[in-house]
């Protein structure tokens, strides 16, 4: 069977073509046809493990078995030392995960938008090994929860790709990337996988509906990248196998939903934990420790974060600060690893604060009684800068095509924001500005994508 698969930043979905001919998105999490894109798992050794008990191909289980030797030993003394029963549930994904991390934080591995690492530069092979393994053990329980839905076994897929996963080297960073995808989805049981743009993804969904020709800017907004498209749409062009010559114009940068997150937790929450507290001396704070505690889609930073130095600097913070008890209360909430926590806190503020003026943001789970009001000025002002990346992004692909377009198709689960809509018209004037499905778009369009594919 064919399928869409847009591995997302932010969430997963898988999407067939029906009987009556429509996309259908199949479910996968909880009744859902949105699983987000986390996984937890009791020690982070024993997700190697669970990827070699699930590949169901003999030939491909022992080449990953003979790959992974040392991994797969460290994997079963870790079993050992910790008395994990082998019929003991181990690894948990998409709610499930976000479930086992608030209920033990302290314990056990978490990880949150894996794909925002994929294209990460430096990257020593034993980590390359191990964001495959992470990104297969998702994909395996995505696969699986789709077929049991469907009633039956996918085996091609056309999976969505940002224009580029990395800001920096970004053709060595996109090939990184699209590796591990592959050979994630190869071991996930996949016979034949393709790639398409998201943004192009997204357009060719929208595009069924159009009775004239348009030419399109497709923004889509995703948790990890940003990504527009100049496309040529319309009755003249849906139909075509090759669509190289309507595809006129692209631009996409790692800026995206995830880092609005990060730009709320620090500018409005991490005041709470003395980012902005003077030093006894009178000097400014230092913030660097803080932007790392939120900085969850940045690999190194998450590392330093984590880090015996920053156990012993911050113990000394405290004692320079003018108002130690804030930073007593950030050594609280990094040793209970919080850190996450509170980025899907400053999460659940920004899509809140798309429907309301003000929000009351509890963080009761930090500290008894701790909260912030947060209003939607609040909101603009800590993702400004964001923002205006994005916005720089659909100029960039507009002075590509060298035409303005006729109207702008806006999707991705953060687009949804009031103040995204905002700097758009802003930015472009009095384009018409269409909403398409913000989470589903990509979904779609990889689906209608696969299906003329393969068929």
């Amino acid at each position: 069977m064919i399928c869409g698969f847009d591995y997302g930043t932010s969430n997963c979905a898988v999407g067939v073509i029906n009987s009556k001919h429509e996309v259908r998105l199949l479910t996968l999490d909880q009744g859902k046809a949105f699983m987000p894109s986390a996984l937890y798992a009791l020690e982070r050794e024993l997700i190697c493990e669970a990827v070699a008990n699930t590949i169901s191909l003999p030939e491909l289980q022992q080449q990953f078995i003979d790959l992974r030797v040392n991994p797969l030993a460290q994997a079963r003394r870790v079993r050992r030392e910790h008395d994990i029963a082998g019929d003991e549930e181990i690894l948990f994904v998409g709610s499930e995960a976000f479930e086992q991390y608030f209920s033990f934080p302290e314990e056990g591995y978490f990880v949150k938008s894996p794909k925002s690492f994929l294209g990460a530069s430096g990257l020593r092979p034993e980590f390359i090994h191990f964001f495959e393994d992470i990104v297969t053990a998702m994909m395996q329980t995505v696969k699986c929860r789709a077929e049991a839905d469907l009633g039956q076994e996918l085996t091609h897929t056309v999976i969505g790709k940002p224009v580029n996963f990395q800001g920096m080297n970004a053709e060595k960073s996109n090939q990184q990337a699209l590796d591990i995808l592959r050979v994630a989805a190869q071991r996930s049981g996949f016979q034949q996988i393709e790639f398409l743009f998201e943004p192009i993804a997204a357009g060719l969904n929208f595009e069924q509906s159009l009775t004239t020709n348009k030419t399109v800017l497709v923004v889509d907004v995703g948790g990890g990248t940003t990504d527009c498209a100049m496309v040529r749409m319309g009755p003249d062009h849906r139909d075509k196998d090759i669509r190289d010559n309507d595809f006129i114009g692209h631009s996409g940068e790692r800026i995206g939903g995830n880092d609005l997150d990060i730009q709320i937790a620090g500018k409005q929450l991490m005041p709470l934990f003395g980012m902005t507290a003077p030093l006894k001396t009178g000097k400014p704070m230092p913030m660097q420790t803080f932007w790392n505690a939120v900085s969850t889609n940045d690999v190194g930073a998450l590392a330093t974060f984590n880090s015996l130095d920053t156990a012993l600097y911050l113990d000394q913070l405290q004692r320079d600060c003018a108002q130690p008890e804030l930073i007593k209360r950030f050594i609280k909430m990094r040793e209970d690893k919080q850190n996450h926590h509170l980025v899907r806190s400053a999460e659940q503020s920004k899509i809140a604060l798309s429907d309301v003026s003000e929000y009351e943001l509890d963080l009761a789970y930090i500290e008894a009684g701790l909260g912030i009001h947060l209003t939607r000025t609040d909101l603009a002002q800590a993702i400004a800068w964001p923002l205006e990346k994005m916005t720089n992004l659909m100029s960039e692909a507009i002075n590509q095509a060298g035409t303005q377009p006729d109207l702008i198709y806006i999707t991705g689960g953060s687009a949804k924001s009031p103040a995204i809509r905002h700097a758009v018209e802003q930015k472009l004037g009095n384009i018409p500005v269409l909403d398409g499905d913000h989470f589903g778009s990509v979904a779609a369009g990889l689906t209608v994508w696969a299906n003329r594919l393969f068929r």
